[in-house]
């Protein structure tokens, strides 16, 4: 091996994702993971190595080397596994193509053009329904049919790292009659998992379930950022707003759907019967252990949620496929989030709304301290990764902390 990996790293010769990094004298580039390390794909390049223009290695988002399509994304990924392997290739004796992963600084993957997030988890919606509507009737007559989304907000979508303030907004307090403005009491996470879209559509094209993995590049993990007291007062009748879109976080490193393959698992079976275009074929859920920590300032980190992507109701290719049915059009770098994946279990719901349940069972943290929301000074950090035998592929983590209201 060229390099050392670590035992069970995420980055094993079996992943390799890609990402956009930077050090003090490396300009913002392509690189892929490997173990603790990065292998700077611009500065391979040098070595004439690769048969596309390899100008597209030295932007600062990955759009249009992902343009260039998986015949040749997945040659390069293989490439690289192959030459990792051989003591003699091109990357031997030669330590200044790798960079620390301490040493850099990760930037976002990609330029987002659009971003759907859908609602695709039945443990998930049907908690919902049991504490907003009648439990009897937890999920919505439409929710077994069609994999509900919505369109959220592209702009404010950052990087692992970078923090956010608490978003402020109309509230209605209990038993009040008219709103108040003000910072959310209610500030949560949602562990979701996202795809990145490799291909683009022109507007009345569809895609079907049978192609949909050809326009799917990648998956990231998604914390998608939610006000449940400001979503509860406006999401009648159109639904989300600002309740979400003052930010989501994804990590940086974006896992290809092939180093995903180990993985295939089947979905639940899904009654009542789908609709022609959303029949599918083989196994299109995906086997990723999941998880999510609190860290109180200044305090060790609780883990509050272990849960699995493999739950999903709806699976990505449907999600696709009815996402383009009416024709809608989408374009490289577009981010697909699959909604809050929660399991059976307690300690596997994907959002504090569930796992306090409303507020009324507090999480404890190691310091003592209770949650049934996120307060001021939390880092919330989730983690992903797949494991089959000897076979690890992990994506790292999207770490926020959040700071108080401006």
């Amino acid at each position: 091996m060229i390099i050392n990996i670590p035992e069970n790293s995420d980055f094993s010769i079996h992943n390799i994702p890609f990402g956009i990094f930077s050090t003090k004298d490396r300009s913002l580039r392509v690189g892929v993971a490997v173990g603790d390390h990065i292998l700077d794909l611009a500065a391979v390049a040098e070595l004439d190595v690769f048969d596309f223009n390899t100008a597209v290695l030295e932007k600062d988002t990955l759009n249009e080397f992902i343009s260039l399509g998986k015949e040749i994304t997945s040659r390069v990924r293989k490439k690289i596994q192959h030459w990792l392997k051989d003591d003699t290739s091109a990357l031997a004796g030669k330590p200044e193509l790798f960079v620390k992963q301490s040493d850099a600084q990760m930037h976002m993957p990609i330029q987002i053009g659009d971003y759907t997030d859908f609602y695709s988890s039945i443990e998930h919606a049907t908690n919902v329904g049991k504490m907003f509507r009648d439990p009897e009737n937890a999920l919505l007559p439409n929710w077994k049919h069609i994999p509900v989304g919505y369109h959220g907000r592209a702009s404010s979508i950052i990087v692992s790292g970078q923090p956010i303030h608490r978003p402020k907004g109309q509230t209605l307090p209990k038993d009040a009659e008219a709103p108040v403005f003000g910072p959310t009491q209610r500030l949560d996470f949602e562990l979701e998992m996202g795809f990145v879209c490799g291909k683009d559509t022109n507007l009345g094209e569809s895609v079907s379930t049978a192609e949909a993995e050809d326009y799917i590049f990648g998956l990231v993990l998604f914390n998608d950022w939610s006000a449940r007291d400001i979503q509860k007062w406006e999401y009648v009748p159109l639904g989300p707003f600002l309740a979400k879109n003052f930010a989501s976080s994804i990590s940086p490193w974006i896992v290809t759907l092939e180093a995903l393959e180990p993985f295939r698992v089947a979905g639940p079976k899904q009654e009542p019967k789908v609709l022609p275009y959303l029949e599918y074929p083989g196994e299109k859920n995906y086997d990723i252990n999941l998880e999510v920590g609190i860290t109180p300032d200044g305090s060790d980190e609780t883990t509050v949620c272990h849960s699995n992507f493999k739950h999903m109701y709806w699976n990505m290719a449907q999600q696709l496929a009815h996402h383009t049915v009416n024709g809608c059009n989408i374009n490289v770098g577009d981010v697909m989030a699959s909604g809050t994946i929660s399991g059976k279990d307690e300690n596997s719901y994907g959002s504090m709304l569930e796992l306090a349940w409303m507020g009324t069972k507090p999480v404890k943290m190691k310091d003592g301290s209770e949650r049934k929301f996120i307060h001021d000074g939390d880092t919330v950090t989730l983690r992903g990764y797949a494991k089959n035998g000897d076979i690890r592929v992990g994506f790292g983590e999207v770490t926020t902390k959040v700071l108080p209201a401006k």
